[in-house]
This record gives C-alpha cells, sequence and structure tokens, in this order.
C-alpha cells in the first residue's frame, strides 16, 4: 500500500501519528458487451476481499477498443494494467514480448479450461492472456418450421442439405425468410462466416509458403454458395446485417435458419427478448467437404501489457475475474443463464447450467471440434479459424469483407470479388516480407 498522507496531532507531550494509505489503482480496458458490464457491477466483491486495489474501468466499443489498446500497447504507454483482448492479438502480441504471462493461483484451476481456449491463448508453453469467456459459431433454427415443412436438419448437415431446408422455411409473404447470415463488411462481421465456409469446402486463408488462397476451387464454391442462400432465400438488405440485426431478425421470428454465434443461445432461448424462444432448436455448423474449421473461434480475454505499472495486481484479479469460483459468483447473484460461457470445462458439467441452458450441449460440441491451430484442411502457416493471427490480416480481411458484400449486392461477380480480394491479400504479403 502507498501513503498518501500523515497527519500528526499532538498534546502535551504525547504525539499521536495518523497514517492514511491510498490503494492501488488498477486500470482496466474492456469491451461494452453485457458479460463485461457484469464483471463491473460484481467487482465490488473482488474490492472487499482486496482492499489495497481500487479498480478504475475505461469501458470502450470494440473498435475504439482495439485502437486504444493497440496503440498504447506498441508505444508502451503504460495507460492500461489490464487490458481485454481477443484471439486475434494475443498470439501476435506475446510473440512480441508485450505481454507478461498469466501465473494462474490454485483456484484458477488452469486444466479445466477448453484445450481450445488454452491452445489459442498459449505460446512456447505460456498462457499469455485468460479467457473470460469464448464463442464458436453454430445453426440455430425454428423447430416449428422445420416440422412444418416436413423437413429435417441432421446434427452436422452439408452446405447443400441446408440450402433445400431454406428453400422449404422460405415465405417472404409470411414475414419469414429462409436463412439469416451476416452480410456487413469486416473480417470480423460477414468474413467471419464466409472464411469458416471456405475452410469447409477444404480451403484456406494462406497456404504454407503465405500465398493467399482467394481464388482456389473452394473459395469459390463457398462464396457461390453463400451469395445464392442470401439472395434467394434471405431477408432484404441483407447486406447491412450482422450479428445485432439477425438476433433482432430471429427474435421476431422472422429467421427460419440463423448460423452464428454460440453465444446468440442465451438470447433467443430467453422468453423476455424472444418470441421464438420455446420453438428454437440447434444444430453444428455446416459443411462443404470437411468439418475442419467450419465453425469459428473467439475469445474475449484479460491480459497484462508488459507496460503496465502494476503486474502483480493485475495478476490477482485477472485470476479473481477469470477462475471458476467468478462463474458461481455470476450464478449467484444474477443466475446461471448468465454466467460467461465457453471458457470451462465445469461450466458444461454443472447440473444447474445444463438445466437453465437448453443450447449447453449444442454449444459446448461446437467449442470442442473447434481449435485454432490445424483449423484446415490443408496445412496452414497460421494461428486461428476465421482470421488469420498476422498484423497484415485485418487488410485483407477488411478489403476482402468489402468484396463479398459487393458480389452479395450485384456490384460485382463472385469471380471477380476473389480476384480483387486476392490481389489485396498478395500485395500485403509482399509488402509484410512473406514473399517477393
Amino acid at each position: 500500500m502507498k501513503r498518501s498522507a500523515i497527519a500528526a496531532l499532538c498534546a502535551g507531550a504525547f504525539c499521536f501519528a495518523s497514517s492514511a494509505f491510498a490503494a492501488t489503482d488498477l486500470v482496466i480496458a474492456t469491451v461494452n458487451n453485457g458479460h463485461m458490464i457484469e464483471m463491473q457491477k460484481l467487482s465490488k466483491f473482488f474490492e472487499q476481499a482486496n482492499p489495497d486495489i481500487k479498480l478504475k474501468w475505461v469501458t470502450l466499443e470494440e473498435s475504439v477498443l482495439r485502437q486504444r489498446m493497440t496503440t498504447d500497447i506498441a508505444t508502451k504507454g503504460g495507460q492500461f494494467d489490464v487490458m481485454t483482448i481477443g484471439l486475434y492479438e494475443t498470439p501476435i502480441w506475446g510473440k512480441k514480448n508485450w505481454l507478461i504471462p498469466i501465473k494462474p493461483d490454485a483456484k484458477y484451476d488452469i486444466d479445466d479450461l477448453l484445450p481450445a481456449i488454452r491452445e489459442g491463448l498459449s505460446g512456447d508453453g505460456k498462457l499469455y492472456a485468460s479467457p473470460f469467456y469464448g464463442e464458436s459459431s453454430m445453426i440455430m433454427y425454428r423447430s416449428d418450421l422445420v416440422k412444418k415443412a416436413g423437413v429435417t436438419i441432421e446434427d452436422r448437415p452439408t452446405w447443400n442439405q441446408l440450402r433445400d431446408v431454406a428453400a422449404k422455411l422460405h415465405d417472404p409473404a409470411n414475414g419469414v425468410y429462409g436463412i439469416c447470415l451476416r452480410g456487413k463488411p469486416g473480417w470480423g462481421d460477414n468474413m467471419a462466416l464466409i472464411t469458416t465456409m471456405a475452410n469447409s469446402y477444404g480451403g484456406q486463408l494462406f497456404d504454407m509458403q503465405w500465398k493467399p488462397q482467394f481464388t482456389s476451387k473452394p473459395w469459390k464454391d463457398a462464396v457461390t454458395m453463400y451469395v445464392d442462400l442470401l439472395k434467394k432465400y434471405g431477408p432484404p438488405g441483407a447486406a447491412a446485417n450482422s450479428f445485432n440485426e439477425n438476433l433482432a431478425l430471429f427474435n421476431q421470428g422472422k429467421c427460419g435458419i440463423w448460423i452464428d454465434a454460440t453465444i446468440a443461445a442465451s438470447f433467443i432461448t430467453d422468453p423476455k427478448q424472444s418470441k421464438v424462444a420455446d420453438k428454437v432448436a440447434f444444430a453444428q455448423s455446416p459443411i462443404g467437404v470437411t468439418e475442419r474449421g467450419a465453425n469459428w473461434l473467439w475469445i474475449w480475454s484479460l491480459a497484462i501489457p508488459a507496460s503496465s505499472k502494476h503486474p502483480n495486481e493485475a495478476q490477482r484479479f485477472i485470476n479473481w475475474a477469470t477462475s471458476p469460483d467468478y462463474v458461481k459468483l455470476v450464478a449467484k447473484e444474477t443466475s446461471w443463464a448468465n454466467v460467461p460461457t465457453g471458457t470451462r470445462k465445469s461450466t458444461y458439467a454443472s447440473p444447474e447450467f445444463q438445466k437453465v441452458a437448453k443450447f449447453a450441449a449444442a454449444e459446448g460440441k461446437a467449442l470442442a471440434s473447434t481449435r485454432a491451430v490445424q483449423s484446415t484442411m490443408l496445412p496452414s502457416p497460421y494461428v486461428g479459424v476465421q482470421f488469420a493471427s498476422i498484423p497484415e490480416f485485418q487488410v485483407i480481411g477488411v478489403a476482402a469483407g468489402q468484396q463479398m458484400a459487393a458480389a452479395l449486392l450485384g456490384k460485382v461477380t463472385v469471380d471477380q470479388a476473389l480476384e480483387l480480394s486476392q490481389q489485396t491479400a498478395e500485395r500485403e504479403m509482399r509488402k509484410g516480407g512473406y514473399y517477393k
């Protein structure tokens, strides 16, 4: 603890000293989503148990957060003691020695972490960030409409099979669209889905020589299917829709099928939010020719920048916020339906969680089936399923996302979109020195 003031009171021959000490200010940068807001509300329990630490929160939208953190950590600014970072940044920053490795205590139980989650956040045997919650992707669908149409959705259907079901569910005259998919351009928006589609058709972002693969047959097959699905059976204006827009459509009963983040399951099964909460079923993401990389993997994690002024205190907070005990605290203070998921075996093994989360089995299976390494049918040199953890990927992913949206809008053909994406990717990779 630090001394902030000393007041001396003297009377006669005696002098009484009173010392007041200030707690260490721990600055935490985080994203403004539901789980993180809940963490801030519950952090009073941490402060009560750790009176020598005072938490200071900087809560920002994802794009602003990423920009500020990247600038701070690259310049060693030291503004933050704890950063909320994703699976994309962790391997890159860990390799650059920008992060202090996590040192879990006994209560943390590192062996309880899901293998894919621990693997994705590690490098050289070190855990560079501690997972707060994780997500994969899966199929969410209207079981009542599927039954009425006299069709079924297998647990891991092919894209062709799913297209046939979407065709039968498509009923725009009555406000129901066969399938809802991300169309908004961005490496974390439409490209998150499209890349998993390409993976499932046997594709990859880069081959082992770091040559971009956008003009390969798997990518053409995947993007052709994507454009065909949304043009024929998607909602109007699909090219502007991402997670939140499709969530609203599904909750209003307007999507027959939706493929997106597993985190959505808790929202669409909540009667307070969804008109079809009791009519939802789940299946694993569809495939082209392989399950490898067919569903994505993302993790929001807490990390300690090397420029942190208080790394020891930061470690204590991270151990608390990402422990099994924290999951139980959320359950106690709110409910098991609101606990952060996608990180620990013990969460999915909990009878209380299984009882309230009808999606638990499907979400757990999706997370168990994906890996951040070896995520493609052919060998690939990068870490990541729907992205490649290299600095150049953001530019490549954004540019490709814009081309995919243009193809969906009919401004360019699928072949043109892929060729333009290939050209951008080759230019960026040459600029980065991956090849001449």
